[in-house]
């Protein structure tokens, strides 16, 4: 008896191992990424991921069109098609400002804020299986998925996992960076053809992937079919490790690319030159004000302080800049400052290998 026993409790044992190992194949870097999580400072968090980021596979079925399509997917990533769920997103205006610049020393920086009512933000650092390293950010309020939508406790921190597949900006390994604004008005892009559905915060991520410069950024979005999401033109700041610049915004559902440092929430093509521009609302005059009175030479302190100009204060039902960064596009790396906490920096470097905030 004690023999069968044995033999039972040894066997159960086993098949809990093998069980256990099936699990760890099948969920081992989405389960280490929710752990990685970490809270950085108030509205702020960081997370990194190892592995298959589930874009070839979003791009083989076609990519989205819909942000219904997109939650759709995420779920069937995160559960490995275990679960079908529904996701929606938050509809916010929200108004931000970029800027890039070269150092004395030649190094070019990017400096970027992220305005909305109401954020918490996540930073992804992602070393994809195939595709470029990043460090991206995106706002987890755009997606009703926990209490209070703070990554903290398991369940949430899974969640965010999400992240993999939206970002509002970010840099990768080669230096290109890109950062997602509201263009001015509330007409939206959405392209029709045989080529690949993709939404706005989701090309961000597949350029990211797949793009060393400004140029191949281009010809990605010259790839695909956009389509705008949470119902407002959008157009891209997209600045690389050459020093070049430029705003991507579409009119009449094509691309129109202008040569631009500096960017807030105003159409900066000609066809809709200065659409969406507020009375009062001076952000890009002053930020190419700093940069013409430079010419176009900044220290990163300098553009720091220039980005940091602009940034906005909370008011009644607007949270202001909830996170602002600061990248260098030739040693690809990135500062960023919480809610304007301007004396409480994180740093991150891309190195190919898990990094830690230098603080």
């Amino acid at each position: 008896m004690k023999k069968a026993i044995k033999i039972a409790l040894f066997s159960v044992l086993g098949l809990v191992v093998v069980v256990g190992v099936l699990v760890w194949m099948e969920f081992g870097p989405l389960l280490k990424g929710a752990m990685s999580c970490e809270k950085l400072d108030d509205g702020l968090y960081y997370m990194e991921y190892k592995g298959d980021d589930g874009f070839d596979e979003l791009m083989n079925r076609g990519g989205c069109e819909t942000t219904e399509q997109m939650a759709n997917y995420v779920m069937d990533f995160l559960s490995r098609g275990h679960y079908k769920g529904e996701s929606t997103t938050k509809k916010a205006d929200f108004g931000c400002s970029a800027l890039t610049a070269t150092t004395p020393d030649g190094d070019i920086f990017m400096g970027r804020n992220f305005d909305y009512p109401s954020a918490i933000g996540v930073i992804m650092h992602t070393i994809p299986t195939r595709g470029y390293e990043s460090i991206t950010t995106f706002n987890v309020e755009f997606y009703n998925f926990g209490e209070d939508y703070k990554p903290e406790g398991f369940k949430n921190q899974y969640m965010a996992l999400t992240g993999l597949f939206c970002a509002l900006d970010g840099i990768n390994e080669k230096g290109l960076a890109i950062a997602d604004l509201t263009a001015g008005d509330s007409v939206q892009t959405h392209q029709c053809t045989s080529k690949p559905d993709l939404l706005t915060s989701t090309a961000i991520r597949y350029m990211l992937n797949n793009a060393a410069n400004v140029d191949e950024a281009l010809k990605l979005l010259n790839g695909i079919d956009m389509h705008s999401e949470m119902g407002y033109a959008r157009h891209y700041a997209i600045s690389d490790a050459s020093g070049r610049s430029v705003v991507v915004e579409y009119v009449d559902n094509k691309m129109v690319v202008t040569e631009s440092p500096a960017v807030a929430n105003h159409y900066l093509c000609e066809a809709k030159h200065n659409v969406g521009l507020m009375e009062g609302d001076d952000r890009y005059d002053r930020l190419c004000q700093q940069y013409s009175q430079t010419g176009g030479v900044m220290s990163e302190k300098q553009l720091t302080e220039a980005i940091k100009a602009v940034s906005q204060p909370q008011r009644e039902g607007f949270l202001g800049t909830a996170w602002t960064m600061v990248m260098n596009l030739k040693h690809p790396s990135v500062t960023y400052y919480s809610r304007r906490h301007f004396d409480k920096p994180h740093h991150f470097k891309l190195s190919q290998a898990n990094f830690h905030d230098e603080k």
